[in-house]
């Protein structure tokens, strides 16, 4: 162990994720976009971008390398749909797929599908997109376009591939 660290272990439902997903069909739209078994995709709570997305495994898991197969099987697939769903919803020219949870409180694993608009200012690109996460109240995406964007991003999700 690394002197300074400090290790602990997090049980579910003290964890933000977990409460959430564990509340179901009772979400906002932007709380449960799309799911399967293994995955549910959310909008991001806090961006000042819209179209941030959240991609969750349903259980509780810390670490990439601790997935299942099955969870990793779907993983990329996921991302790919998840992708581009935002370049016909926002229009995006590409987006951003990042995965670290390191936020204090939001160890559980999280994937960023993020989407990089073409008029995006160059000092927020790469990653200093972060720059648009954890925003005051008054800078984030109202939830009622967050709620819009959702139900657009399923209903493309939905369509026949």
């Amino acid at each position: 162990m690394t002197a300074g660290w400090i290790w602990t272990t997090v049980e579910p439902m003290d964890c933000f994720t977990c409460r959430q997903t564990s509340a179901g069909t009772t979400l906002p739209p932007r709380e449960r976009i799309a799911e399967d078994d293994h995955w549910r995709v959310a909008h991001s709570f806090d961006s000042a971008l819209p179209g941030w997305l959240v991609l969750l495994p349903r259980r509780h898991v810390t670490a990439i390398a601790d997935l299942t197969d099955a969870e990793a099987a779907t993983l990329g697939t996921w991302q790919v749909r998840l992708s581009r769903a935002l370049r016909e919803v926002t229009g995006c020219v590409k987006t951003y797929v990042i995965q670290m949870a390191e936020r204090n409180g939001f160890a559980h694993v999280h994937v960023h599908i993020v989407p990089r608009m073409a008029d995006l200012p160059p000092d927020h690109r790469g990653p200093q997109i972060f720059r648009y996460l954890a925003q005051p109240s008054l800078a984030q995406v109202p939830d009622d376009e967050k709620d819009r964007l959702a139900r657009a991003i399923a209903a493309h999700l939905a369509r026949p591939t």
